[in-house]
């Protein structure tokens, strides 16, 4: 392995290392359920993914190993992660959480939601 493929898969590590890192700090600091859902699922998403990203250029580097499944893994959770972030917030928004104190916009509070009779 060359040393731009190492000092590639020690960037991403390290990227996706501290965006974990931010994203737990985001779940465990900040003040309501929707801001702390907006931490886990953007950061934690990026995290991940340079990590994923890592794991594969470090088989594709030392081993010669086009790993497929990884980058599957790797669109299914850029695909999956943010989707299922929005559907937990909207979740928590129509059973009542209540929104932080100093929240200054509530865009949703004048949407009805509409049913197909």
């Amino acid at each position: 392995m060359n040393v731009i493929g190492e000092v590639l898969i020690a960037a991403l590590l390290l990227i996706g290392a501290f965006l974990s890192l931010v994203a737990a700090f985001g779940v465990i600091r900040l003040p309501d359920v929707y801001t702390r859902n907006h931490a886990a699922s953007k950061s934690a998403t990026l995290g991940v993914m340079c990590i994923l990203l890592a794991a594969f250029f470090y088989f594709l580097f030392k081993d010669g190993f086009f790993s497929s499944r990884l980058l599957l893994g790797i669109a299914f959770f850029f695909i999956t992660a943010p989707v299922a972030g929005h559907l937990i917030s909207r979740a928590a928004y129509n059973s009542g959480a209540k929104m932080w104190s100093q929240s200054v916009r509530d865009d949703l509070k004048n949407k009805k939601i509409q049913k197909n009779d």
